[in-house]
């Protein structure tokens, strides 16, 4: 696994009046601190990415959908710089994603669904200096294929 990426599987508690599940908690092991939290969606066929952060720390979770995220370390003087990582999580496997600052991401729906991916990131988002650096999710820096019938978003 890319260094200091971590995966926690997330319990869902159901009963005849649906579910609730727990995605992230101030005492868990894997929790830093809270910054904000927001929605983003993608829609089937859409790759949203690539992107990366200097400071902050992303925890990513499906709540409709499955998405594929794909992870690439970007950091120099980690021991598993160069390494991509995919993972695919969501309703068919809930779990909480943390993305360390320098590794760039992306995602798409992992079928023909859009997904829903709630962020609860370590920082509030500085729409004046954003701590954000994107580049195409076709980019040749980045050494991935999305596959066929995808677009950027």
């Amino acid at each position: 696994m890319i260094e200091n990426v971590e995966i926690k599987p997330l319990k869902v508690f159901k009963d005849d009046r649906g579910y609730l599940m727990e995605i992230l908690r101030s005492d868990d092991s894997i929790f830093e601190k809270f910054g904000q939290v927001y929605l983003t969606v993608a829609y089937p066929n859409v790759v949203k990415g690539w992107h990366w952060h200097k400071k902050q720390t992303d925890f990513f979770t499906v709540v409709k959908g499955n998405a594929k995220v794909v992870l690439f370390d970007m950091r120099d003087g980690s021991k598993t710089k160069g390494k991509i990582e995919e993972f695919v999580i969501g309703e068919n496997n809930p779990a909480l994603l943390k993305i360390p600052a320098m590794v760039a991401h992306g995602f798409t729906p992992a079928d023909d669904n859009p997904c829903f991916i709630i962020n609860c990131p370590t920082e509030v988002y500085n729409r004046e200096h954003p701590d954000e650096e994107r580049v195409p999710f076709d980019t040749d820096k980045i050494p991935y294929d999305w596959g066929e019938n995808k677009t950027g978003g």
